[in-house]
């Protein structure tokens, strides 16, 4: 299971979480909110009963951008879900059926006519910039 994807899912959540505030997901949108609720029953009592990962949620809630309470939840989270198999289990499932959706963008664009400049796929920030003369064939930069 990966354990950021599971952290960055539950981050935006954890002060609405702890709260228990049903109008979260007015914020964070209803596919999250109802993802993100589903993990959380299974989670709860197991942050719960263990006091440092309970204090890793509660950080996160009060500082959910904070790189470094994220990191001290991931590893919280990593020890309850290896040590306990069927809360890993439990949570992948729930994930299965309901994919987080990607936090990257990538844009697709065909460029004739425009004098050699070409995009072709842009990916996480990285662009192809311009190319002079014939290219032809599978060309990959």
């Amino acid at each position: 299971m990966d354990i950021i994807a599971l952290t960055a899912l539950l981050s935006p959540c954890l002060p609405f979480l702890l709260k228990a505030a049903e109008s979260a997901s007015a914020d964070i949108g209803q596919d999250t909110w109802a993802t993100t609720k589903k993990i959380w029953e299974k989670l709860r009592p197991k942050l719960e009963a263990k006091e440092s990962a309970r204090i890793a949620a509660e950080q996160v809630a009060a500082n959910p951008t904070s790189e470094g309470r994220q990191q001290f939840l991931r590893e919280e989270l990593a020890d309850l879900l290896q040590n306990d198999p069927e809360l890993a289990a439990a949570i992948a499932q729930i994930l299965q059926e309901n994919p987080v959706p990607s936090g990257s963008v990538q844009v697709n664009q065909t460029i004739t006519d425009n004098q050699g400049q070409v995009i072709g796929q842009m990916t996480g920030g990285k662009a192809i910039g311009r190319i002079d003369g014939n290219v032809q064939g599978g060309i990959n930069l």
